[in-house]
C-alpha cells in the first residue's frame, strides 16, 4: 500500500529565521532536534515558541506520527498520550496523521523505520553534506500493512523488544559499574604502603 492511501502527509511549519523560546505564553514546538535517530521523543523537553495564528496542519497531537525528513537518519516517530496539547511540528519534520479505518499509528511509525523503507529512503536521499528525503518521495513509498490484529501483534512484539533491550543495557552497564568498584577495592587493598603507613606501625 502506498503511503498517502494510509494517512495524509503535510509538511511541517516553516520558519523564517531562529526559533527563541517565549518569554510567556506561545505555543510548544516540535523541532528536529527533539526526536533521536531512533525516533524517540520526550514530550516534557519541548520547548514553547512566541507564534500564534497558524494553520491547524501544522500541529500534532496524540495519534500522529511526525518523520524526520533530514537527517542521517530518517525515521518516524509516534506522537503518544504524553503530548498533553497540540504541538507545532517545524520543518524538516513532515506530519503523517494516519487513516484510522487503515493503519494504527505505532504500525505506520514501525513499518516506516523497518529495512525495505529505509533502502527506499537510500534511493531517493538529496544532499550531499545534508541528507534530505523529499516530500514527494513519500507519495511512491510501498509499506506492508496487514490486517488490525496483525498490527497490534507486531507492534506489541516490537515495544516488548525494545524493552528487553533496554533492560539489557541497564543490567551490563550495573555489571560494569559494579566490577569497578570491586575492582578499585582490590588495587586499594593490594596497593604497597607508604613512607608513613610503615612508621606508625
Amino acid at each position: 500500500m502506498l503511503l498517502p492511501d494510509a494517512c495524509t502527509i503535510h509538511s511541517g511549519y516553516t520558519v523564517r529565521g531562529r526559533l527563541e523560546a517565549a518569554e510567556d505564553g506561545g505555543v510548544l514546538a516540535i523541532q528536529l532536534r527533539d526526536i533521536s535517530a531512533d525516533g524517540f521523543m520526550d514530550p516534557e523537553r519541548l520547548t514553547r515558541v512566541p507564534l500564534d495564528d497558524l494553520p491547524d496542519r501544522y500541529f500534532v497531537r496524540s495519534g500522529d506520527v511526525v518523520f524526520r525528513s533530514r537527517g542521517e537518519r530518517n525515521t518516524a516517530s509516534v506522537i503518544d498520550k504524553r503530548l498533553q496539547e497540540p504541538a507545532l511540528a517545524v520543518l524538516p519534520l513532515l506530519v503523517l496523521r494516519p487513516n484510522i479505518d487503515v493503519v494504527l499509528p505505532e504500525y505506520l511509525a514501525w513499518a516506516i523505520n523497518q529495512p525495505p523503507a529505509q533502502r527506499y529512503f537510500d534511493l531517493v536521499a538529496r544532499g550531499t553534506n545534508i541528507r534530505m528525503i523529499p516530500r514527494s518521495s513519500l507519495d511512491d513509498l510501498d509499506l506492508e500493512i496487514p490486517d488490525f490484529g496483525t498490527q497490534e501483534k507486531i507492534v506489541t512484539i516490537d515495544a516488548l523488544a525494545e524493552r528487553e533491550r533496554a533492560l539489557a543495557m541497564l543490567v551490563a552497564e550495573t555489571r560494569r559499574k559494579m566490577l569497578s568498584m570491586i575492582l578499585v577495592e582490590r588495587a586499594n587493598r593490594l596497593r604497597p604502603a607508604t613512607r608513613q603507613e610503615r612508621t606508625s606501625k
